[in-house]
């Protein structure tokens, strides 16, 4: 009424009253009345805003890529950027002068995608797509030191790129090859565990031979042992034998010397036994035959004495004419036989 409004803004915006080129009034979340016709309302939003964008690049090896993202940023120094842009509202104390709030955004979108350039096309396809967490840190890093940035007055709060992603027939070109890896690595995991189970067969193997070695080489050992035992008790048995050969021969030794002495002792023996009988028969060589006869039947029994009577008349028959000899005779002989 009569040129006077009221204007209320929440605490997410910095109002400013300009009279006659000068700030009469200003700060975040004011509420007042002005007199419309002399002032100009300066309508400046500081709270933060998300800027989604989606554009697309060319890679090192020309191949096209759409990169989608967010960024969120707030104006942190309301009186610089009043200056660089048209913030003022209209009469109505509602709607802006300009197209300069609704710009901004898209400045920073474009500084985005120029820095975005930069750094895409230093990269391989293959390249760009892997590397979406580098090309956000160095993206954010350009963008929060950017000249646009600091001279407006900006901060940039945050910013995300969601995805990197090829047009649809390179990304199906990727999508085969990278079965393909998959299908080889998939062929070099089973290659590699049949070889792995080759391998630790092979050691298997090895091992059972190396315990039979080992046992045959204890085998041997014992069997060693043994034969060095047994030819200890041989040498032992050989020792004993020829201890007792050596005794033996001491004994066969003795022997021979008590045979020597023996048969020198029987020569003498002999000798003096055949001196004896030759002494006696030179002695009995010069007695009277009868008389030996005599003397030899002394002693002998009646059937002796009578078988030397038989024999002394058997050698005298010539000069025997008749001999009788009586039965009784014969009987007493027959029963002395008997």
């Amino acid at each position: 009424m009569f040129g006077f409004r009221y204007i209320k803004v929440p605490p997410t915006e910095y109002i400013i009253q300009v009279k006659n080129g000068k700030a009469v009034r200003e700060g975040a979340g004011l509420a007042f009345f002005y007199f419309a016709p002399s002032s100009t309302l300066v309508r400046i939003p500081i709270g933060s805003v998300d800027v989604p964008f989606m554009f697309e690049e060319v890679t090192a090896d020309f191949q096209t890529v759409t990169l989608q993202g967010q960024m969120t940023f707030r104006i942190k120094d309301p009186q610089k950027i009043g200056q660089l842009l048209n913030f003022s509202l209209l009469p109505n104390g509602r709607e802006y002068a300009s197209e300069d709030p609704k710009k901004l955004p898209q400045r920073l979108v474009g500084l985005a995608q120029e820095q975005t350039r930069a750094l895409i096309k230093t990269l391989a396809l293959r390249e760009a797509v892997a590397s979406t967490d580098p090309i956000t840190d160095a993206l954010f890093g350009k963008m929060k030191t950017g000249s646009m940035v600091t001279s407006l007055g900006l901060d940039i709060l945050a910013l995300s790129i969601l995805a990197i992603r090829p047009t649809p027939e390179t990304a199906r070109a990727l999508e085969a090859t990278a079965r393909e890896q998959i299908l080889k690595q998939a062929d070099e995991a089973i290659y590699a565990r049949r070889n792995s189970a080759v391998e630790q067969e092979r050691a298997i193997k090895e091992n059972e031979l190396n315990t039979e070695i080992a046992v045959e080489h204890k085998k041997r050992q014992v069997k060693e042992a043994q034969m060095d035992a047994e030819k200890s008790v041989q040498n032992k048995r050989r020792e004993i034998r020829e201890a007792e050969m050596e005794t033996q021969i001491a004994l066969e030794q003795r022997n021979q010397e008590w045979v020597k002495l023996s048969s020198a002792n029987a020569r003498e023996q002999a000798d003096a036994k055949a001196y004896g009988l030759a002494a006696a028969m030179q002695a009995l060589s010069q007695a009277d035959p009868k008389i030996l006869q005599a003397l030899t039947s002394v002693g002998m029994d009646p059937a002796q004495l009578m078988a030397t009577a038989f024999r002394d008349l058997a050698a005298g028959a010539e000069k025997i004419g008749q001999l009788n000899i009586s039965p009784d005779l014969l009987r007493e002989l027959m029963q002395d036989q008997k």
